[in-house]
């Protein structure tokens, strides 16, 4: 199921990358330079091989942000997490799901609220079993909806907040439809 996940981001992010108006700057396979050098990286960007991609990305946008956790009880969640983290960084989505998860629990009386600190942790996955046990498949869709409106948004603010970035919002907004 990770397998799968990283592939379809894999396939999303595509080769290298060294667009100047891009703030991650030179990237290869989605993985920016800064995030390849902290991860052991050395070589040229252009030649990281994609064994050592897939590596980054199921460590630092799998396992490290609880995103395995999340799999085992949702793979459509956790794939639009992994995708949203590459892009933004695990946080960001962790975020919109702890924030999403309070919002749907019914003022409390379908699961207690956690914090929303962007953190994954076992009150998260909880909270997350509660929703799907309660809602089921179409709760688990609009789940997925609610955290793809909080993308949207960001993305939104963002070349809303730097006109530069204005140049990569349907792009973007590709993320959300696929």
């Amino acid at each position: 199921m990770i397998d799968a996940i990283l592939e379809t981001v894999l396939r999303n992010e595509g080769g290298y990358v060294n667009d100047p108006s891009d703030r991650g700057g030179e990237t290869n396979w989605g993985i920016t330079v800064n995030v390849a050098r902290t991860n052991g990286y050395g070589g040229a960007m252009k030649d990281m091989p994609r064994d050592k991609a897939l590596d980054i990305y199921r460590t630092q946008y799998v396992v490290k942000p609880g995103f395995a956790a999340i799999a085992e009880v949702s793979p459509l969640i956790a794939s639009e997490l992994v995708d949203t983290g590459v892009n933004m960084g695990p946080a960001v989505p962790s975020g919109f799901l702890q924030r999403s998860l309070n919002a749907l629990n019914q003022q409390g009386a379908d699961y207690k609220d956690i914090v929303a600190d962007g953190k994954i942790g076992p009150a998260t996955v909880a909270a997350l079993k509660a929703y799907i046990a309660k809602r089921g498949k179409e709760g688990e869709r609009r789940l997925l909806a609610l955290l793809n409106a909080l993308q949207g948004a960001r993305y939104l603010s963002l070349a809303e907040g730097s006109p530069s970035q204005e140049r990569f919002m349907f792009g973007w907004l590709d993320r959300i439809v696929s």
